[in-house]
């Protein structure tokens, strides 16, 4: 077995760039769907409901695409058939989200709306797993640090834009008010048109620029017994799933339910708790108006995740991968609590900091740790099943999020301290997870 040739910088950039575009697509879905599905007449109390087509699409696909594409050779490659499929259907579907109300001849708005929201995230999922397997086939154990590093940046950067378009728009002169008669926002509108060229834009730049292993080239750099295995079933598969991943997927659960409660409640929550709304009344000048700063806060978030990814290998190997885990939870913990108590728009961004160290950890934490315990073959299918631990809490925070938030007298601000809670308890978590040590020199 030979060694994987070591890659340039700008080679290992462009094969997750089209992830800063699908990102700049999700970014746009999370700070944006509950407006939306508010504006064409979801009642806050069962918002969650409607954002259970999400991890459902997660769950369900993620693992399918993993895969077929660990099968699939083809001459643009083994992944890249499917980002490219996944980007095309995204953009479509971030063209008629939006404008769910002049389809009612199909459905009424609000169905059709949830219908292209489960479409959406359906194709952001084909489009995203094959992009973590992507890193681990093409680059050295010595660059994987590095691989997966420029993807978090860059995942990042794309929610960076995705979260301040609607804002940038108003800033413009577009419209943050519907027109008369309409439900949704032009500045949302337009988010949407201008995030989906970007996304295919972007995938369509690593499609071209990115050339995958050959079957000749990938069976010289990796043990042959791994890569002609005999066949398994799914039920073997999951049998065989590493300890490894068992636990982590307590710290994911945790953590990801943490992350549904803030996506689905921080523009019902600032709306109310900042901007002094009440339920239902989202298609206010106030509301709209919070939900471009909370497209502004997601945002600073992302902004602190960057910087903490630039640094986050280096704290982690000097005082373990584990610890800055845990620290990196914590700290989201303790921004999401503070949200309870600050009334000001600004002081929000305060709050953003601990998110956004936890976001970054979450993203890459999890993957640097797991990589280690996978067996090359199998590393889009198991990759694909890990979404489940992302995907299952996600669930059963759209199921009960309904029901706490009549228990908290409907005021979505305190979703954001259960959210809190949850970030924290991912963090004392993380004792319980065995990491594989496997630091870098790079």
């Amino acid at each position: 077995m030979e060694k994987k040739p070591h890659l340039s910088f700008w080679s290992i950039w462009n094969m997750s760039f089209g992830f800063m575009g699908v990102q700049i697509g999700y970014s746009l879905q999370n700070g944006n769907t509950s407006r939306i599905l508010s504006a064409l007449g979801a009642d806050v109390h069962h918002l969650s409901y409607f954002w259970l087509a999400a991890p459902l699409a997660g769950l369900i696909v993620q693992p399918i695409i993993g895969l077929f594409s660990d099968k699939t050779w083809t001459p643009l490659g083994r992944r890249i058939p499917y980002i490219l499929l996944g980007a095309i259907i995204s953009a479509l579907a971030m063209f008629f989200m939006p404008n769910s109300e002049f389809f009612t001849y199909i459905l009424p708005p609000l169905f059709f709306g949830a219908f292209m929201l489960l479409f959406m995230d359906t194709s952001f999922n084909i489009t995203m797993q094959p992009f973590r397997a992507l890193v681990g086939d093409m680059v050295s154990e010595e660059q994987r640090n590095q691989g997966y590093a420029v993807q978090s940046f860059l995942i990042n950067a794309g929610a960076v834009v995705g979260s301040l378009l609607p804002y940038f728009l108003t800033s413009v002169g577009v419209s943050n008010i519907p027109a008369e008669g309409e439900k949704v926002a032009p500045t949302v509108i337009w988010a949407f048109y201008l995030g989906g060229a970007i996304l295919l834009l972007s995938v369509l730049w690593t499609s071209f620029r990115t050339r995958e292993y050959s079957p000749e080239e990938y069976l010289k750099y990796n043990d042959s017994k791994q890569v002609e295995p005999k066949k398994s079933s799914f039920i073997t598969l999951l049998k065989e799933i590493p300890d490894t991943m068992w636990r982590l997927a307590i710290v994911q659960f945790f953590s990801w339910f943490s992350l549904f409660m803030m996506w689905v409640y921080t523009t019902p929550g600032v709306a109310q708790n900042v901007w002094n709304t009440v339920a239902g009344d989202s298609t206010s000048a106030a509301y709209n108006e919070a939900g471009n700063w909370v497209g502004v806060i997601f945002a600073v978030y992302s902004i602190f995740g960057a910087i903490f990814s630039i640094i986050m290998a280096r704290i982690a190997n000097r005082v373990g991968r584990k610890k800055t885990y845990m620290l990196a939870l914590l700290a989201g913990g303790a921004g999401l609590v503070s949200m309870i108590f600050i009334q000001n728009q600004y002081g929000l961004l305060v709050s953003m900091i601990g998110i956004g160290i936890a976001w970054a950890a979450i993203l890459a934490m999890p993957y640097a740790i797991l990589s280690a315990a996978l067996p090359s073959d199998k590393m889009g299918v198991y990759m694909g099943i890990f979404n489940a631990t992302i995907t299952i809490p996600q669930i059963a925070a759209g199921l009960l999020g309904g029901l706490v938030l009549t228990l908290v007298g409907g005021k979505a601000i305190l979703m954001l301290g259960i959210a809190g809670l949850s970030m924290v308890i991912a963090g004392l978590s993380v004792v319980f997870v065995k990491e594989h040590i496997n630091i870098s020199t790079d």
